[in-house]
């Protein structure tokens, strides 16, 4: 009798409907940065391998590869996670250690491990995704006193300085800025109070934040070219400034897919970080306008399902995963129009970033 039970709710639970409407906007949000990733890559492509459509293959695999993790996954109940939430803090925490002992240095930041010469992994970007299940569940079980400032938000805020401390140490500050941005917002709609945040955030958090960029002087030179672009126009600045010529010169329609100049080496590797000025460039205000409306979208289908999901859990991962990608492109458009100091963060479905852009399709 149990057994039946068992498998008439698995049953069920697969038959669910799916939500086209977010459907469709992930699958044109894909199509779109795959076309917009060919026209931006070509040239770094052709002058780096001599093949203009070595990033594209590559990306057009990860997509399928995202696709079918997304179409495998979304049939799997989502309460299954839950169980493991605890082994969810324990594997992101062993991950980033594991990256600080084995990982390959590269440009200063020690953030990937080579299982093969060609075959690399980010833990960062999967500790995102379990950083979501964690205080999906801790949050669900704290739920009662989650308005008390020690037992509640405290007590839940400390669970994250040990995974933020390790992103540091990588360093990867763009994505510890991302994990907080997250597993704030998950307090906050789980319960904790915003007063709590300010409280803290005005105590420790400013002044941490200015320790973090005044201790490395790459953050501060960031800050001060961020300031003033152009007194460093042949260094620090040109990226933002060739980024903000390429928006600029898109005017209202863009000059054309596949007619961009910037990318032309212009901007350093155009099919990363900046695509979203290659876009800006080629399809003018108007595509720029559609992209970010796409990805609103995405925002509300994400804000309606964690309102709709049956159980606390549920709703909390929806929200994690809908703000994992509203903070990502949040942060990427403002650096790339120069809105705030730059740091890497990738466009989800855009960039060329493996890792990322597999998990996101996820």
């Amino acid at each position: 009798m149990k057994k039946r039970r068992k498998e008439k709710s698995f049953s069920s639970f697969l038959n669910n409907p799916i939500d086209f409407t977010l459907l469709i906007t992930i699958l044109l949000l894909l199509s779109i940065g795959l076309i917009m990733l060919l026209s931006a890559s070509s040239p770094s492509a052709l002058s780096e391998s001599g093949n203009s459509y070595s990033y594209f293959s590559k990306q057009l695999l990860f997509a399928l590869l995202g696709i079918c993790a997304m179409l495998f996954i979304s049939k799997i109940d989502y309460r299954f996670y839950q169980k493991f939430y605890k082994h969810s803090w324990i594997l992101a925490f062993v991950l980033l250690a594991l990256v600080l002992v084995i990982g390959k240095k590269i440009n200063g930041a020690r953030r990937w491990i080579f299982v093969t010469e060609t075959l690399s992994v980010q833990p960062s970007e999967l500790v995102k995704f379990l950083m979501i299940v964690f205080y999906a569940g801790i949050l669900v079980k704290n739920r009662d006193t989650l308005d008390k400032y020690f037992k509640g938000f405290a007590k839940n805020i400390f669970l994250l300085a040990p995974i933020i401390g390790l992103l540091l140490l990588e360093p990867h500050f763009s994505a510890s800025i991302v994990i907080l941005g997250i597993c704030s917002i998950m307090m906050i709609m789980a319960g904790c109070k915003f007063k709590h945040f300010l409280l803290t955030g005005g105590v420790l958090g400013i002044p941490a934040l200015i320790f973090l960029i005044i201790k490395e002087q790459y953050r501060l030179q960031r800050v001060v070219t961020f300031l003033d672009p152009w007194k460093y126009a042949t260094d620090e600045g040109w990226q933002v400034i060739q980024s903000l010529y390429a928006i600029g010169s898109g005017g209202l329609f863009g000059v054309g897919l596949g007619e961009s100049k910037q990318k032309f080496l212009y901007i350093p590797e155009p099919h990363n970080d900046f695509i979203f000025s290659i876009l800006g460039e080629e399809l003018g205000f108007i595509g720029c306008a559609v992209v970010l409306i796409l990805f609103a979208i995405f925002i509300w289908r994400g804000v309606l399902i964690a309102m709709r999901a049956p159980d606390m859990f549920g709703s909390l991962v929806a929200i994690g995963i809908t703000s994992l990608v509203a903070i990502q492109v949040i942060i990427n458009v403002a650096v790339v129009t120069s809105s705030m100091p730059a740091t890497g963060m990738p466009l989800p479905f855009f960039s060329y970033r493996r890792n990322s852009f597999i998990y996101n399709t996820m």
